[in-house]
C-alpha cells in the first residue's frame, strides 16, 4: 500500500483534502470484513443524505473504496446501508444513488429496512414492483433486523450501533488516516529530494583551489545537516503515528486490533523501514562524497603547500649556488663557512616542511586518495630537491674544508718563513764574528730547518694535483708566492750558513812583527798632516809603503763592514716586512670580527625587535626605540661589510700602502659622529631596560657572554683602533712608499676622533639661542681659567676679577668663541657626562690676543673692540696654551687675508692711475698666495729647540714703554698690512736671535729697532759670507758620496753640526738615521742652503709674523686702511 500511495502516477484523494466530507459520516469504513474477508463499508441513517452534492458522495466512495489494499478490495466490498428510521422514498433514492455511484466491486449489499409497519409494507410492495430499476450487479438483500444482519457478518465486524462489538472511533480513524497520508507524502517528498541532493553531488566538478573547495564541502555539509534533520522528523513522526496506532492494544493488551488498523500498523512501519533504508543509502553516498570533497580539499592544501616548500627550496638553492668563493685565508674559509652553517640552520625549516609535506603526501597515498597520480610526482619532485640540497651542502662545505686545510698550509708556511726571517733578524752580526758565536747561530739555523718538514711546502705540482678542485688563478699565484717565500727564505738560510760555516772555521791570524806605524782613522783614509807624528818623515819610502799598506788593509776593513752594514740592512728590511705584514693581518682579522659582531647584532638584537614572535617580550617602553637603542649601526655595518674590508683586502700584499685605503674613505668615516652622538641616548636606553626579558632571550639565542651593551661600545673602540694600527704600520714603513699616505691617513683619524670628541661636548652646550651651524667649524674645545678686565667696569670688579678665576669651557669656532660654564651631572654613564651652559660669545672678527701674560707661561690674552674687554686665559699646560694660540692666529690669519685681499683691490680701484712697483703685487697668483700661507704656518708652528712653541711678540706696547715703540706702533697702523707685509719680505738676510718667552713677556711689544722701515744695518750685514756655527739645521737636498759612504743625508733630514775640523771639514751628526761623518764645508754650505738653525730665527720671517699678528690682532682697523692714499703710506 505504501509503494501505491508513493508511486501512483494520479494523485489519489487524500483524507486531508476531503476531511470536511468524512467528517459527516453519511459512509465509513469500520474495518470490518465479511466472511470471506470483504471491506465492510457502512451507511448510517443520515437524514440528509439526498442533500449531499453528488462531487462529495463521489469523492467520498472513491476514497474509501481506495483505501483496502487492492488483493481485499479485488474480492469486492459488503455494503451495509442502515435505513431502519427512514422512509421508503429515502431508501429508493438512497439504494438508488449508491448502486449507480459506487467505484468498485460489490460483494453483497445489505439493506436494513425501515422498523414501522406501514413504511416497512409499503417498502416491501415498492422493491417487488421496481427491483429492476436498481440494476444492481448482485441481489440486494433486504433485512428486517439485526439479527439477520448477523448471520451474513460476524458481531465482531460490526459496530455497536449495528449490535456488533468492532470498536470504531471515527475521529480517531479520521485522524490516522491523515496523519499516516501525511507521513506517506513525506516519505516520499524525503526521498525524492535525497535523490535530487544525491544526483547534484555527483554531477559537481571538484574545484582548482583550497578556498572554493572549502566552501564547497561547507555548502554541501549544510545541506547534509539539512537533509539529516526532514529525515529525523519524518522517522520521529512515524514513531508517533504508530504508537497512536498501537495505543489501544498498549493500554488493553487483549485489545484485538480490526484489520484496517493492522494495515495502517503496517503501512507505517513500511514507510518507517523505507526512510530506514533511504538514509541508510544516503549515508553510503554521504561517506563517499565527503570523503573526495575532503581528499579534493587534502589535495588543493597539499599543492599549495607544494608550490610553497618547492619555491623555498629553490631559493635554498640558489643561495647556494652563489657560494663559488673559496676564500682567500683560514679567516675568510671560515667566515664562509660559518656563513654556509647560517644558511644550512636557516633553510632546516624549509627541509623539515618539505619532508613533513612528503610524509603527508605518503599518508595520503596509503589511504587510497583519488588523485595519487598527481600527488606521488610531487613527493618525489621535493624528495629529488631535498637529496639535491644536501649533497651541494656537503659538496660545498668539503671543498671549503679542503680550502681550509691548503690555506692552513699556506699560512703555516708563511709563519714557518717569518719565523725563519726573525730568527735571521735576531742573530746579530757581532755576535757571530766569534766561532762560538757562529757555532751557536750555525746550531740555531740547522734546528729551525729540521721543523721544516711539517711547516713548509713540498711539490708544488702535487700539491696542485691535491686541491685541483678548488683552484683558481689567485689562489695558484698565491701558492706561488708561497712557494718562492719559502725557497727565498730557504735561500736565505743557505748564505747565512755559508758564511757562518766561514766565521766557524776562521783561523786566528797569526802576529807578524812590524814597525811602529801611526793609526790610521777608518773615517778618514786620507788623513790630515795635522795628524801624523812629528818623529817620522812624512818623504821616507818606508813609511810610504806601510801608509800605503795600512790604506790597503783599511779600505779592505771598510769595504768588509759596509757589506756586513749592507746585508745587516738587508735583513733590517726583511724584518720591517714582516711586522708590516702582521700589522696587516691583525688589521684584516679584527675587520672582518668588527663586521660579523656587528652583523651578529644587527640580526639577533635589532632585527628580533621586528620580530611578531618576540613581541610580546619587549616592554612598551622600548616599543618603537630601535633607532635610539642602534643609531646607524648598520649604515657603519654596510659601509665596513660592503665597502671597506673589501678594499683593505686589497692591500694584504702591499701593507705600506694601506694608507691609501684610509685616506680614499675618510669622509665615509664621518658616520661614526653621528653613532658617537647617539651614544648617550643610547646608553640611556639600555640602563632603562637592560634587565628586559626580550635582551636576555636574544642574549641567550645568541649564546653571547657579554650582554648587549658591550657589542654597541664596539664602533667607539672601532674607531679609535685604527689609528694605533696605522701608528704602527708607520712605524714599521718609514722608508717605503706609502709612508706620507700613512702619515696623511693616521692626522686624518685623529682629527675625525677630535671632531667626534668635540661634537660630543658641543652637543651638550644649553642655553645658546642661535644656530651652532652658523658659527663655523668647530676647531677647539677645553676648560680654563679665566680672569675678566673691562674698561668700562667699577675698579673693585677689575681688582677682584685678577684674584678670583672663573672656570669656564670654551669652543673655539671658526666664527665666535665661546664661553661656558661646565656642570657636571650626577647619574651613571654617560648621563654623568657634563653639560655646558651657555655664558656669552665673542665674534672673531672682533677679537685680538696677546700671546704672553707676565708671570705665568700658561696665559695669554683674549681681548675684544680694542681691548674694551680682556679675558686673561689660563691653560693646564703650556702645550695646551701654545695649541689654543696657535689654532687663534690661524683663525685670525685667514680673516686677515681675506681682508687684506678685499682693502687691496679697493685701493687699486681709488689709485689706479698711480701704478705699484712690481714687488708690490697686490694680486698675487694662488702660488704665491699658497707660498705665503706656508710661510705664515711656518712662523706660527715654529718650534723651539727645547720643545717648546716659541711665540711672536704682542703687537701692543705695554704702560712704560719708550716713546720710539709707540711712534712705530702707531706709524705701523696706518701702513697697509699688505704693503708692510710685502715690505718686510722683500728685506732679505736681515738676521736676528730668537727671543725667549722670557725674553718676549720682558719685551711685549715692537721697539724702534724692529720697524721694517728702518732695518738698513740688516741688509748690509745680510751682504756678508755666510758662517756656519754649530746648531741644529734642516738639509735641502740630499748628499750621498765622497768618503763618507756611511753618512748619507736626503732633503728634510734634520741635521747637528758637531764641531768643525781641520781642513774645512765639519764633523756632524744625521738625527734621523743617527749616523756621523764628516762633511766638507763647501759641501755643507750647498747641502744646507738658506735654512736657519734652530738657535737662531730670520728677523724678515719674525717681522712678517709680527706684522700678520699685529693686522689680525686689530681686524677692524686693518679692514679701514682701504681708504688711505699710497702718499700716506709713503709718508
Amino acid at each position: 500500500m505504501a509503494d501505491e500511495i508513493m508511486h501512483q502516477d494520479i494523485v489519489p484523494l487524500c483524507a486531508e483534502d476531503i476531511e470536511v466530507q468524512l467528517r459527516k459520516k453519511f459512509a465509513f469504513l469500520s474495518g470490518g470484513r465479511g466472511k470471506d474477508g470483504c471491506p465492510v463499508i457502512t451507511f448510517p441513517e443520515y437524514s440528509t443524505f439526498s442533500e449531499i452534492p453528488e462531487n462529495d458522495f463521489q469523492n467520498v466512495l472513491t476514497y474509501l473504496t481506495n483505501i483496502p489494499s487492492s488483493q481485499d478490495a479485488g474480492i469486492g466490498f459488503i455494503l451495509v446501508i442502515d435505513r431502519r428510521q427512514d422512509k421508503w422514498s429515502s431508501v429508493q433514492a438512497s439504494v438508488l444513488r449508491i448502486a449507480t455511484s459506487f467505484p468498485g466491486n460489490l460483494q453483497l449489499v445489505l439493506v436494513l429496512r425501515p422498523t414501522g409497519f406501514l413504511h416497512r409494507t409499503l417498502f416491501d410492495i415498492a422493491f417487488k414492483f421496481h427491483r429492476d430499476d436498481y440494476k444492481m450487479k448482485l441481489p440486494i438483500i433486504m433485512l428486517s433486523s439485526l439479527a439477520e444482519l448477523n448471520s451474513y457478518i460476524d458481531r465482531t465486524q460490526l459496530t455497536e450501533d449495528l449490535g456488533g462489538t468492532l470498536d470504531y472511533c471515527h475521529n480517531r480513524w479520521l485522524t490516522h488516516r491523515t496523519a499516516i497520508e501525511s507521513f506517506a507524502r513525506m516519505v516520499k517528498q524525503t526521498a525524492q529530494t535525497l535523490r535530487s541532493f544525491g544526483a547534484e553531488l555527483a554531477e559537481t566538478e571538484l574545484p582548482n583551489d583550497v578556498e572554493s573547495t572549502s566552501c564547497l564541502l561547507t555548502a554541501h555539509t549544510e545541506n547534509k545537516v539539512k537533509m539529516k534533520e526532514d529525515l529525523r522528523i519524518a522517522v520521529e513522526q512515524g514513531h508517533d503515528i504508530l504508537h497512536s496506532i498501537k495505543k489501544p492494544v498498549l493500554e488493553n493488551p487483549e485489545y484485538k486490533m480490526n484489520p484496517d488498523q493492522v494495515e495502517n500498523q503496517v503501512t507505517v512501519e513500511r514507510l518507517l523501514a523505507q526512510l530506514d533504508e533511504t538514509s541508510t543509502a544516503f549515508d553510503d553516498f554521504w561517506s563517499k562524497h565527503q570523503q573526495k570533497l575532503e581528499q579534493c580539499l587534502q589535495l588543493r592544501h597539499f599543492e599549495l603547500d607544494f608550490k610553497e616548500v618547492k619555491s623555498d627550496l629553490e631559493t635554498v638553492f640558489e643561495r647556494l649556488t652563489h657560494f663559488t668563493e673559496m676564500g682567500n685565508s683560514c679567516s675568510h674559509v671560515e667566515h664562509i663557512l660559518k656563513e654556509l652553517t647560517n644558511l644550512e640552520d636557516k633553510s632546516q625549516d624549509v627541509l623539515e616542511k618539505a619532508r613533513m609535506l612528503i610524509s603527508t603526501g605518503d599518508q595520503f597515498i596509503q589511504n587510497n586518495h583519488y588523485a595519487v597520480d598527481s600527488i606521488f610526482p610531487k613527493c618525489s619532485e621535493l624528495q629529488q630537491h631535498c637529496d639535491m640540497i644536501s649533497a651541494q651542502t656537503n659538496k660545498i662545505r668539503a671543498l671549503l674544508n679542503h680550502s681550509f686545510e691548503l690555506h692552513s698550509r699556506l699560512e703555516k708556511s708563511m709563519r714557518w718563513c717569518d719565523e725563519g726571517i726573525y730568527l735571521l733578524a735576531s742573530q746579530l752580526v757581532d755576535k757571530c764574528q766569534t766561532q762560538d758565536g757562529a757555532e751557536s747561530a750555525l746550531q740555531e739555523i740547522e734546528k729551525f730547518l729540521d721543523t721544516g718538514g711539517e711547516n713548509k711546502l713540498k711539490e708544488l705540482n702535487n700539491l696542485y694535483k691535491e686541491y685541483e678542485a678548488i683552484l683558481s688563478e689567485e689562489l695558484m699565484e698565491h701558492i706561488q708566492k708561497v712557494f718562492q717565500k719559502q725557497e727565498s727564505m730557504e735561500e736565505m738560510f743557505k748564505k747565512r750558513q755559508v758564511s757562518l760555516k766561514k766565521l766557524a772555521a776562521k783561523q786566528t791570524r797569526p802576529v807578524q812583527p812590524v814597525a811602529p806605524r801611526p793609526e790610521v782613522s777608518l773615517k778618514s783614509p786620507c788623513p790630515s798632516p795635522g795628524l801624523q807624528r812629528d818623529s817620522e818623515d812624512p818623504s821616507s819610502p818606508d813609511n810610504h809603503m806601510i801608509q800605503r799598506t795600512n790604506f790597503r788593509r783599511a779600505k779592505s776593513e771598510m769595504n768588509e763592514i759596509h757589506q756586513t752594514r749592507g746585508g745587516s740592512m738587508m735583513d733590517d728590511e726583511e724584518n720591517l716586512a714582516v711586522l708590516r705584514k702582521h700589522v696587516i693581518n691583525e688589521l684584516l682579522e679584527t675587520e672582518r670580527a668588527y663586521v660579523e659582531e656587528l652583523l651578529c647584532v644587527l640580526e639577533g638584537y635589532a632585527a628580533e625587535m621586528d620580530n611578531p614572535l618576540m613581541a610580546h617580550l619587549i616592554s612598551p617602553g622600548l616599543q618603537n626605540k630601535k633607532d635610539v637603542l642602534f643609531g646607524n649601526m648598520e649604515e657603519i655595518y654596510h659601509f665596513h661589510n660592503r665597502i671597506f674590508l673589501r678594499e683593505l683586502e686589497n692591500y694584504i700584499e702591499y701593507p705600506e700602502l694601506v694608507g691609501r685605503c684610509f685616506l680614499e674613505r675618510m669622509e665615509d668615516f664621518q658616520i661614526y659622529e653621528k653613532y658617537c652622538q647617539n651614544k648617550p641616548r643610547s646608553e640611556s636606553l639600555w640602563r632603562h631596560f637592560s634587565d628586559s626579558v626580550f635582551f636576555q632571550e636574544c642574549q641567550r639565542k645568541l649564546d653571547h657572554k657579554l650582554s648587549l651593551d658591550s657589542y654597541l661600545l664596539k664602533p667607539v673602540q672601532r674607531i679609535t683602533k685604527y689609528q694605533l694600527l696605522l701608528k704602527e704600520m708607520l712605524k714599521y714603513s718609514k722608508n717605503c712608499e706609502g709612508a706620507e699616505d700613512l702619515q696623511e691617513a693616521l692626522t686624518s683619524i685623529l682629527g675625525i676622533l677630535k671632531a667626534v670628541n668635540d661634537s660630543m661636548h658641543q652637543i651638550a652646550i644649553t642655553g645658546y639661542d642661535g644656530n651652532m651651524n652658523e658659527l663655523g667649524k668647530l676647531l677647539m674645545q677645553g676648560s680654563f681659567n679665566v680672569w675678566t678686565d673691562h674698561k668700562k667696569g667699577h675698579s673693585k670688579v677689575k681688582d677682584l676679577a685678577r684674584f678670583k678665576p672663573m672656570q669656564r669651557h670654551l669652543f673655539l669656532h671658526e666664527k665666535a668663541i665661546l664661553f661656558c660654564k661646565k656642570r657636571e651631572e650626577n647619574g651613571e654613564g654617560y648621563e654623568k657626562a657634563p653639560s655646558y651652559s651657555y655664558k656669552h660669545s665673542l665674534n672673531m672678527t672682533s677679537v685680538g690676543i696677546t700671546e704672553n701674560v707676565k708671570g705665568d707661561a700658561k696665559k695669554f690674552e683674549i681681548w675684544y673692540n680694542a681691548r674694551e674687554e680682556v679675558y686673561i686665559i689660563q691653560a693646564p699646560t703650556p702645550e695646551v696654551k701654545a695649541t689654543w694660540v696657535n689654532a687663534i692666529r690661524k683663525v685670525l690669519t685667514s680673516q686677515l687675508q681675506a681682508c687684506r685681499q678685499a682693502s687691496q683691490h679697493r685701493i687699486l680701484e681709488h689709485t689706479h692711475s698711480l701704478p705699484l712697483p712690481a714687488s708690490f703685487n697686490t694680486s698675487p697668483s694662488r702660488n704665491d698666495g699658497r707660498n705665503i700661507r706656508k710661510q705664515e704656518e711656518r712662523n706660527s708652528d715654529f718650534v723651539s729647540p727645547d720643545g717648546c712653541v716659541t711665540s711672536v711678540t704682542s703687537k701692543y706696547p705695554e704702560k712704560g714703554k719708550d716713546a720710539s715703540s709707540v711712534l712705530t706702533w702707531n706709524r705701523a697702523k696706518w701702513v697697509s698690512t699688505s704693503y708692510l707685509l710685502l715690505a718686510a719680505q722683500r728685506r732679505q738676510g736681515w738676521s736676528k736671535a730668537s727671543q725667549s718667552v722670557d725674553a718676549s713677556e720682558e719685551n711685549d711689544g715692537w721697539s724702534s729697532a724692529e720697524d721694517p722701515f728702518n732695518s738698513s744695518d740688516a741688509e748690509e750685514e745680510g751682504k756678508g759670507e755666510k758662517k756656519l756655527i754649530p746648531g741644529k739645521y734642516t738639509a735641502v737636498a740630499n748628499y750621498d758620496k765622497g768618503d763618507s759612504e756611511d753618512l748619507v743625508l736626503k732633503s728634510g733630514d734634520l741635521v747637528q753640526l758637531i764641531h768643525e775640523g781641520e781642513d774645512g771639514l765639519w764633523y756632524i751628526k744625521n738625527l734621523s738615521t743617527s749616523r756621523e761623518g764628516w762633511v766638507p764645508v763647501n759641501s755643507l754650505l750647498a747641502l744646507l742652503g738658506n735654512s736657519k738653525s734652530a738657535l737662531s730665527l730670520n728677523s724678515s720671517e719674525s717681522v712678517a709674523g709680527s706684522s700678520t699678528l699685529s693686522s689680525s690682532s686689530s681686524y677692524s682697523e686693518s679692514c679701514t686702511v682701504s681708504s688711505t692714499s699710497v702718499s700716506d703710506v709713503k709718508g
